[in-house]
């Protein structure tokens, strides 16, 4: 599991939904090499980590808000993601972002559903 970089939790439970905070491309307290493909990949990765230690999925993911730093990079980030979500498909919000913790290309939050 990663280490939040500031002051916040990385899963929250609130009542039948877990609340990802948002993740980045991050390994072994490391940005990965390989760009909006290897960032998406593992933060998706990361997110999956999470709601695994909640007894959650990413079939369980109901929403995801995804932020991009360069939307020329969306065709990429968006083969990646849904490599890794494979025919689930959870309503998305993807935005542009001015920049990013940590140099991040990606970030993606996500809210899953997964009833007590």
């Amino acid at each position: 599991m990663t280490t939040p970089l500031g002051p916040y939790r990385p899963i929250v439970r609130a009542g039948d939904f877990l609340i990802v905070s948002g993740q980045g491309g991050i390994r072994d307290g490391a940005k990965v090499d390989g760009g909006v493909r290897a960032e998406t990949t593992q933060a998706i990765a990361n997110l999956a980590t999470l709601l695994e230690s909640e007894g959650a999925a990413l079939t369980d993911v109901v929403k995801t808000t995804c932020f991009l730093t360069d939307m020329e990079n969306f065709a990429t980030f968006n083969e990646a993601y849904v490599e890794a979500f494979g025919r689930h498909r959870p309503a998305r919000s993807t935005v542009a972002a001015a920049g990013l913790p940590a140099g991040f290309l990606v970030e993606i939050e996500a809210w899953a559903f997964k009833p007590v």
